[in-house]
């Protein structure tokens, strides 16, 4: 192994070497090629299963990307457009009222001043949000009935009435409140579509990116390369926490645009790779340059950018585009991580990060699954293999041309 390769493989090194997560995958790619593809650690603790390059992993919030992706590719087909209020096919939203306080009483509330619209789903500006990002009773309600949203006992049209029936924590268009935005986006596009959102997904962007890997659903064939998820309540302790949609004998009505896939490194790079090349795939056009240009420039207000994310300054140097992050200040964005002007993916919650680069032609990726501690009100919680993320991603950019 040369040393560069050696530097750039040393941060999933070092955090499985210290116990820090399981194990990882990693992949850079430049210029049209893969420049290195490396597994580390295990796939599974308790049986002591190797991790593989081709590993599939539950890979959470980022498929919201996807999500946003498939609904876009239906406003080109003119099925849908930014503008929509989301009532042309979710009446469910109509008359929707929002709290007074995002952390006060549930009937405290007042009408809202407009309808949700698509766009406000894809910029999680809608006023929707999650059990663990908000606030009081809404937070209580939201864990209750939804939990973490990956999988649901409600088929798609009891869940979009249970969450209709609960006051948006601010009104559309208000603020960033990170939620079920891209959950209902998902269930909007299936009904735009006429079809079930697995089977949207499918056709609009697993077949068309070559994404064989990528599902709702692990099929048992492909199940002794999926990667066991684990959460870490204390350093170096992991305890299994398994995810039985992705193993359930069939399919289920309940598909989470929002979190709900799993896929593998390789996979999600056809996906990260047509964003960087503008919609271009060496299959052809997948999306238009300018609907790429939209997903990928920033549409939070400088006030919106100003309010924390999960109790850390995360827009101080980024913006939001359509269900991505964007960078917008490179020397201010180098204490979060690297990337030049342009840059964008989103994270999640297992630990699972993307970048594409425009200006680098380049895209990173890091996947783990690994939950964090419970979040508890107020305190920034400790983030598994956050640290050898950053230092993944310094080490990829050092060796990029």
């Amino acid at each position: 192994m040369t040393p560069a390769l050696e530097q750039l493989r040393a941060a999933a090194t070092r955090a499985v070497g210290t116990r820090d997560i399981p194990g990882v995958v990693t992949l850079v790619w430049q210029n049209g090629r893969i420049l290195d593809l490396h597994a580390a650690g295990l796939a599974d603790v308790a049986s002591g299963r190797p991790m593989t390059p081709d590993a599939v992993f539950p890979i959470a919030s980022m498929t919201k990307p996807a999500t946003v992706a498939a609904a876009l590719r239906l406003m080109e087909q003119g099925k849908l457009a930014l503008e929509d209020p989301i009532t042309r096919w979710a009446p469910e939203f109509a008359d929707m009222r929002v709290l007074k306080r995002s952390d006060g009483p549930l009937d405290e509330t007042y009408p809202a001043p407009r309808p949700i619209t698509v766009e406000d789903l894809m910029t999680h500006r809608s006023g929707l949000s999650y059990g663990f990002t908000s606030q009081g009773p809404l937070a209580a309600e939201l864990l209750k009935t939804f939990g973490f949203g990956i999988d649901s006992r409600m088929d798609p049209d009891a869940w979009m009435k249970a969450l209709a029936a609960l006051p948006l924590a601010c009104a559309p268009g208000e603020r960033f409140e990170y939620g079920h935005s891209i959950d209902v986006l998902g269930f909007v596009a299936a009904r735009a579509a006429g079809r079930p959102l697995h089977e949207l997904m499918r056709r609009e962007l697993f077949e068309p990116l070559g994404m064989a890997d990528t599902g709702f659903r692990v099929p048992p064939e492909k199940r002794g390369r999926l990667v066991a998820n684990v959460s870490s309540p204390v350093p170096g302790e992991f305890i299994a926490n398994p995810i039985s949609v992705l193993t359930a004998p069939e399919p289920i009505a309940y598909a989470s645009g929002g979190q709900g896939l799993a896929s593998t490194a390789e996979d999600y790079l056809a996906f990260a790779r047509m964003l960087v090349r503008g919609g271009e795939t060496e299959r052809g056009r997948f999306l238009d340059a300018e609907t790429v240009r939209l997903m990928t420039t920033n549409r939070l207000t400088p006030a919106q950018r100003q309010l924390p994310f999960l109790g850390m300054p995360f827009f101080a140097s980024r913006g939001f585009g359509l269900g991505v992050s964007v960078v917008m200040d490179a020397e201010g964005h180098a204490a979060m991580g690297a990337g030049e002007v342009g840059a964008f993916g989103w994270p999640g919650a297992f630990g699972g990060w993307w970048q594409s680069d425009p200006a680098r032609d380049a895209v990173l990726i890091w996947l783990q699954d690994c939950l964090p501690p419970a979040p508890q009100p107020g305190v920034v919680p400790r983030m598994p293999g956050m640290a050898a993320t950053v230092a993944f991603q310094m080490s990829a950019y050092q060796a990029l041309a």
